[in-house]
């Protein structure tokens, strides 16, 4: 009996150990915006294809990723919304019980806290009647997979060039893929520049929907 039950908590800790890693952790998040081959996990990840593939492996092995074919390409993605959930919690538990998490996370986005005490459902209606501009600044592909309703895509890469389309009158708010992600910080310090009232939005698409609020695909 003593042995079943270790065998059970045995098998528990097989997914403990396939997130074990930094990358194997950032590869999630990065699944958690949409499918995407080995080649571009790898580059948006900053490491090479054959240790981004290995990675990948471990994740597959806990049935955490799942992988499939196309031409001569394999993409992968998330087993399901769980896996998202639960980076999205192991992730806040280190981040609310982690003062070096806390520390570093201000020293990278200096106003991070700027819409912290703001009701995500408000937001949600303040977007819904134009009251503010949700600007969603991943790549175009991350927002077509999924993205919060009522957001425009506009690439970080992209801003620069179209700040002329963007009103002045309304204060802009830019998320990206949650709060590890600078895209959003990179937005909101050129919009500031540039005299707009912009907001940084710590949420991305996976913890936009762990708080149970709808997503647009």
């Amino acid at each position: 009996m003593i042995n079943e039950k270790n065998n059970l908590y045995e098998q528990v800790t097989r997914i403990g150990k396939a997130v074990a890693s930094p990358k194997r952790l950032e590869l999630i998040e990065l699944l958690c915006q949409g499918e995407k081959t080995v080649e571009l996990l790898a580059a948006q990840a900053g490491i090479g294809v054959k240790l981004a593939s290995a990675h990948l492996k471990e994740l597959r092995l806990a049935r955490l990723v799942e992988g499939r074919k196309e031409g001569k390409y394999v993409l992968y993605r998330l087993a399901d919304t769980g896996v998202a959930d639960l980076w999205v919690t192991l992730r806040s538990q280190a981040e609310r019980r982690l003062v070096e998490l806390q520390v570093a996370l201000a020293s990278l986005v200096e106003h991070r806290d700027d819409l912290e005490g703001l009701d995500r459902k408000v937001l949600l209606g303040k977007a819904r009647t134009g009251e503010v501009l949700v600007l969603d600044v991943r790549p175009q592909e991350e927002f077509a997979a999924a993205h919060l309703p009522h957001a425009r895509s506009l690439p970080v890469d992209e801003l620069r060039k179209h700040l002329a389309e963007l009103p002045k009158d309304v204060p802009v708010v830019a998320y990206c893929r949650g709060p590890f992600c600078l895209m959003a910080k990179d937005a909101v310090a050129l919009l500031r520049k540039k005299g707009y009232r912009a907001y940084h939005l710590s949420d991305g698409v996976a913890e936009w929907r762990a708080r149970g609020l709808p997503v647009e695909v």
